[in-house]
């Protein structure tokens, strides 16, 4: 189950770590079984009790536990849920975020937690990174335990190919498709400052993977651009740095339109 073969094959997700094993529970699932040391289950008699009495428990040794996971430090657990406890994506979409080839686990993590804290309604996926591995839940504390997402490929032409029949689909629904570009950028969109743009229309906001940026292809579904000003002295953000500001500025503009 660590890896996408076995995953689907299966139809189970790995889920490392305590905070992952709270975080299924917490959202009303339960797990398929648990693996777990004797010590952690002396420390957690509180989440035992959270679950079901027919869940299986395996009791196994501290260095069986670190041979059988990718943690390199695991602390006590690991638990098995159903892929089909993770949500589904609604059928209507008012705030979408879509990655583009993302390549790195920790990034991408911290994109998929910045968007549940954002109130995205769900995320596309442009191939990359595997979100479902065990290195990108950690990273993004299990948010696709809550966050619908859908991951287009499995290779890049496939997925850029498919992302862009969608955007256009997308387009044709009434959002705004939006693209994330450099300050200097020359693309043929008008290119606003983030806060300029009418965050509380329908919106679709992309972002492009590390260095490269979003695919020409991609590029051309977009209605609207934004960036984000910054200081010379650096060449560009990261782009899980970069999608703070703008996913959060989508959630103040909507809250601020509410209260209004």
């Amino acid at each position: 189950m660590a890896t996408r073969r076995g995953r689907e094959s299966e139809r189970l997700l790995l889920l490392e770590g305590t905070h992952l094993f709270q975080e299924l529970l917490r959202h009303g699932d339960q797990p398929r079984e648990v693996i777990a040391t004797e010590m952690w289950l002396q420390r957690h008699a509180d989440l035992v009790d959270c679950c079901s009495a027919d869940v299986p428990w395996r009791l196994v040794t501290e260095e069986v536990l670190a041979a059988a996971l990718t943690t390199v430090t695991p602390d006590g657990v690991a638990c098995l849920a159903s892929l089909d406890a993770l949500p589904s994506m609604p059928s209507r979409l008012d705030f979408l975020l879509v990655l583009d080839r993302i390549q790195d686990p920790g990034n991408l993590g911290t994109l998929l937690r910045t968007a549940l804290a954002a109130d995205v309604q769900g995320v596309w996926l442009g191939s990359g990174v595997d979100p479902l591995a065990t290195k990108t839940l950690r990273s993004s504390a299990g948010a696709l335990l809550q966050l619908p997402h859908r991951r287009y490929g499995p290779d890049e032409q496939t997925a850029i190919q498919q992302l862009e029949q969608a955007l256009r689909q997308l387009s044709a629904q009434g959002l705004q498709v939006v693209a994330t570009l450099p300050p200097d950028d020359h693309s043929a969109l008008p290119v606003v400052p983030y806060w300029q743009l009418d965050w509380t229309a329908p919106t679709a906001l992309l972002l492009g993977t590390e260095g490269a940026g979003l695919h020409p292809h991609l590029l051309a579904c977009c209605s609207h651009a934004v960036t984000l000003p910054h200081s010379s002295r650096v060449e560009s953000l990261n782009v899980a740095a970069a999608a703070v500001p703008l996913l959060l500025e989508r959630r103040r503009a909507t809250m601020t339109a509410t209260s209004q």
